[in-house]
C-alpha cells in the first residue's frame, strides 16, 4: 500500500535564545519549540497531507506567535487543500489572521513568519511558499530505502541530488554573496495590512519522490553540496539527524527546522 513517511526535527540553533520556528504534518503541529531526536511518521497515501515549516521573522517580535498561528490554521485547512486554490485561499486567510492577531495585541506588532511546504494527493504534488523558507526535491538516497521508479531514481549518478522547488521571496544577491536575511513579503511582518501572492505549483506524483521541507537555519549555513552528500548517504531519521549536525557544526547561527519526506509504493 502506498504511504507518506515524514522525519521532522525542529532546533533553536547555537545562537538564538528560543526556537521561533513551527511545524506542520497532517494534524500533527510542532509550534515553537524543540525536539531532541528526529521523529517519524507515516500516513496512507489518499487524503490531502500538508507538511510545512513556518519560520517566524528574526528581529521583530513574536515571530513564534506567527509561525505556530500560521502552522496550527493549515492542520485545520489541511484535509481541504485538494488543489492550487485552495493552498491560495489558505496562505491568504492565514496571513489575514497574523495581521488580525497583531492588531488586537499592541506587544505582537508587525510580527511575521515566512512559510514553505508540500500538499501531497493521490496522485499530485502541491508546493508552496512566502519567503524563504524551502522545499527541495531529494534524490534517492544511497541506501536504497527512498524507493525506485520516480523522476529521481530515472537522474544519472553524477547528476545533482536538489532541486529547489520553492521560490525564494528575496532580493538579488550581491556579488560574492551567497545568502541573504532580506525578504520581499512573508505573512504579517508589516505595521499595516500587506496581501500575500503565494508561490504554488503542481506537478504529478510518483512513488520514489523525496522532499526536504526546511527554514533557512539550514540552508543558509550549510552549503548545498553538503546537503546533497548527507541525503545521496541516507535517508529517514539519520537523515535529518546528519543535516541537524551539518548546521551545527557551521555555527549552528539560526533556529533550524527540517522535515524530509518520502513517498513510498
Amino acid at each position: 500500500m502506498p504511504y507518506i513517511s515524514v522525519t521532522a526535527l525542529s532546533h533553536p540553533g547555537l545562537r538564538r535564545e528560543h526556537n521561533e520556528d513551527s511545524l506542520v504534518v497532517g494534524p500533527w503541529t510542532l509550534c515553537a519549540t524543540v525536539t531532541e531526536n528526529p521523529q517519524t511518521m507515516a500516513f496512507p497515501l489518499g487524503r490531502p497531507l500538508v507538511v510545512a515549516v513556518a519560520d517566524g521573522i528574526g528581529g521583530q517580535p513574536a515571530g513564534e506567535v506567527a509561525s505556530s498561528l500560521v502552522v496550527r490554521r493549515l492542520a485545520l485547512f489541511g484535509p481541504a487543500l485538494d488543489g492550487e486554490e485552495a493552498v491560495r485561499d489558505a496562505l491568504g486567510m492565514c496571513n489575514h489572521a497574523v495581521y488580525a492577531a497583531a492588531d488586537r495585541a499592541p506587544e505582537l506588532s508587525t510580527m511575521g513568519t515566512t512559510v514553505a511546504g508540500v500538499v501531497i494527493l493521490e496522485q499530485e504534488l502541491l508546493v508552496f511558499n512566502v519567503g524563504d523558507s524551502r522545499v527541495i526535491e531529494v534524490g534517492p538516497s544511497g541506501d536504497g530505502s527512498a524507493g525506485n521508479g520516480g523522476p529521481a531514481g530515472a537522474r544519472a549518478a553524477t547528476d545533482d541530488t536538489l532541486h529547489q522547488l520553492s521560490v525564494d521571496d528575496s532580493p538579488a544577491l550581491a556579488r560574492g554573496r551567497r545568502t541573504t536575511s532580506i525578504i520581499t513579503q512573508a505573512l504579517g511582518g508589516a505595521p499595516a495590512f500587506s496581501a500575500i501572492t503565494p508561490h504554488v505549483s503542481r506537478s504529478p506524483l510518483t512513488p520514489g519522490t523525496r522532499m526536504l521541507v526546511c527554514s533557512d537555519g539550514l540552508t543558509d549555513p550549510v552549503l548545498d553540496n553538503e546537503i546533497d552528500d548527507i541525503l545521496r548517504a541516507h535517508d529517514g531519521g539519520r537523515a535529518v539527524f546528519e543535516l541537524w549536525k551539518a548546521a551545527m557544526a557551521a555555527g549552528g547561527p539560526d533556529n533550524v527546522t527540517i522535515a524530509l519526506v518520502s513517498v513510498t509504493g
